[in-house]
């Protein structure tokens, strides 16, 4: 999991496919709407990741087809309208007169958790210090290389235990980064020991509180939606 993080073309978290964050993406004039399209993904998270393999963005540069994306979509839709007759339909239904307070429940929950999941996951892939790096990277990378890249590319959320449990642990998205096979339970005991190792090495550990963090995200998604130069690719560290 995340065998690939920040790596720009190989990572397909970078901007999802439909968001420019990073100087080092190819700026476009449809970038321009990206707010408008962060907030349509934000509601809509759920159905965002339910497509993100996908790979709509192939089909607009010609390296896939509409039978292909067609294909392709049929097993996501089989999941998505069997979740979607269960959420507005079956348990409604099962409420009698109650119907429209449960369908209106369901829709808000639905709403919240998609917001809610947002916020975490953007705010453990795009905050400032979040380093993107060019596949060049990849060239030789040692598993030492691999775990100071998963490290700079990722941020964390500063938090209490029932933040942490709410999160479902993603504020630790270091660890998680780092440790993909380790319970996500026991992130917050492991990144003592990461920010231990951290201070010895003289490497940052990127952690904030939800509003900083967040804010760094908002920020990145209006900056980027402008044009600017590129930036040099990013190199891990002096071969």
């Amino acid at each position: 999991h995340h065998t690939y993080t920040n790596i720009k073309g190989v990572d397909d978290d970078v901007g999802y496919g439909l968001l420019r964050l990073f100087p080092e993406q190819r700026w476009h004039p449809a970038f321009i709407l990206q707010p408008l399209f962060a907030a349509l993904l934000a509601l809509l998270f759920q159905w965002g990741v339910a497509i993100q393999e996908l790979q709509l963005g192939k089909l607009l540069n010609g390296r896939k087809s509409w039978a292909q994306i067609r294909r392709e979509f049929r097993p996501v839709w089989r999941k998505s309208r069997r979740l979607l007759l269960k959420d507005y339909l079956f348990f409604p239904l099962l409420a009698g007169p109650f119907f429209l307070t449960v369908l209106s429940g369901n829709l808000v929950a639905n709403l919240i958790r998609n917001l809610w999941t947002f916020t975490i996951i953007f705010c453990g892939h795009f905050t400032t210090d979040a380093e993107v790096f060019h596949r060049s990277v990849l060239d030789g990378e040692s598993r030492g290389h691999w775990y100071l890249r998963q490290l700079r590319g990722s941020s964390n959320l500063r938090g209490g235990k029932w933040f942490h449990i709410l999160s479902g642990n993603l504020s630790h998205q270091i660890e998680h980064h780092l440790f993909p096979t380790v319970p996500a339970h026991r992130y917050q005991g492991l990144s003592l020991d990461v920010q231990e190792i951290c201070r010895r090495y003289g490497q940052h550990y990127n952690t904030g509180s939800l509003p900083r963090q967040f804010g760094q995200v908002v920020w990145r998604i209006l900056r980027h939606s402008m044009p600017s130069a590129p930036a040099p690719r990013a190199a891990l560290i002096a071969r």
